[in-house]
């Protein structure tokens, strides 16, 4: 399938969901306290969703059973909102949330400290947040899409933790995913060429371990294989005139 190019009309539109995602994830993150469970994170995300006449675009996806994804440690992507698990003192949590609001898709993602946490947890959180930014600044146009790819690959690396490559980041817009995909791995100078009027949703996935990943019994929950901690941070970005306009901006996470 092609990529698609949005117009200006449609850049609004799809702004303008990326906003109000941002937004809800900023509220989720200021929830978030030891004590706190996945399940009520995932109702302030529902009910503030409501309130915008929006819709979660997670939820019934392909039947996964919540409106955020709540990865908490050695889970990587796709944890499951549950009433019986709960927060605790040093615990890092990835919320992912997308909304589907008047036709338009937005997409973010934010792992967040329960409390204090130690220095190598800051830094795994410090460098996959790191490689996010550096992989935006690759989105211009003329450059390719592995480009983006391989400036997380060798961020990370470099620092000595792993991107994982069985997930990956995506085209977004009146679709939650579109084409291109956009793994966090890879040679540079490959793929198609960056324009205008493109729209990704970029999202490294780090693990402090092996890249190594396993899906747990639920069909959902991907775990690192070593029981390693995992980061995860996203962001939706427009290309406008030349080069990347982030659209999930929130308070906390530019």
């Amino acid at each position: 399938m092609a990529i698609y190019i949005y117009n200006k009309d449609e850049l609004q539109g799809i702004e303008a969901a990326c906003k109000i995602t941002a937004e809800i994830l900023d509220e989720i993150g200021n929830n978030i306290s030891e004590g706190i469970t996945t399940y009520e994170l995932d109702r302030i995300a529902r009910d503030r969703i409501e309130k915008v006449n929006g819709k979660p675009a997670f939820l019934g996806y392909r039947g996964f059973p919540g409106a955020i994804c709540s990865s908490i440690n050695e889970v990587v992507v796709h944890g499951i909102p549950d009433k019986n698990v709960t927060l605790k003192k040093g615990d890092i949590i990835g919320v992912d949330i997308g909304v589907l609001y008047y036709g338009f898709y937005g997409d973010t993602a934010r792992t967040f400290k329960v409390g204090k946490v130690d220095e190598e947890v800051q830094h795994l959180l410090d460098v996959t947040s790191g490689s996010l930014y550096n992989a935006i600044d690759k989105c211009v146009t003329g450059n390719r899409i592995s480009d983006i790819s391989n400036a997380v690959q060798v961020y990370v690396e470099e620092h000595g933790f792993s991107p994982v490559r069985e997930f990956v980041g995506h085209g977004i817009g009146r679709n939650l995913h579109e084409e291109p995909s956009i793994p966090n791995y890879g040679k540079p100078g490959k793929g198609p060429r960056i324009k205008d009027g493109m729209v990704f949703a970029i999202e490294p996935m780090i693990n402090m371990g092996t890249y190594k990943i396993e899906v747990l019994d639920d069909g959902w929950t991907a775990v690192t294989k070593d029981r390693k901690l995992s980061a995860h941070f996203e962001h939706s970005i427009a290309i406008v005139d030349g080069k990347a306009r982030i659209l999930t901006k929130g308070k906390n996470f530019s």
